[in-house]
């Protein structure tokens, strides 16, 4: 049975992999893997070596510490907070919004997020 951390670093790297609009073949390319192996680390069924995650990351445009993020603390709690899913990258739904959002100019997405954090405070 694979490991939750495993399963964890998988899910981040298929959501980080699906943001950036790359498919698992180019991943696989990029990092000199087949795409296969690829499937295998995001679904958890194989374990991710340091060396391997520190090239994904290179791949992905993102710090080695991005897929560790949102793991469970020693509490139980998520550092994300309670008010945010436990697993809010399995959610098509919020992985279109995010995508969405960032493909707005920057200047009108800085005025997206102050109302998304008005209407927030106002909930």
């Amino acid at each position: 049975m694979p490991h939750p951390v495993d399963i964890h670093v998988g899910k981040r790297i298929r959501h980080r992999r699906w943001l950036v609009g790359m498919t698992q073949q180019q991943l696989a390319e990029s990092v000199g893997i087949k795409f296969q192996q690829i499937q295998k680390y995001e679904t958890g069924a194989n374990r991710v070596s340091a060396s391997r995650l520190w090239d994904i990351a290179d791949a992905l445009d993102v710090d080695v510490s991005f897929f560790f993020e949102g793991l469970e603390t020693d509490s139980g709690k998520s550092e994300a907070g309670e008010k945010v899913p436990a697993d809010l990258l399995g959610d098509k739904e919020a992985l279109d919004l995010v995508r969405s959002y960032y493909a707005i100019p920057e200047n009108q997405r800085r005025r997206l997020f102050d109302l998304a954090r008005v209407l927030s405070d106002v909930a």
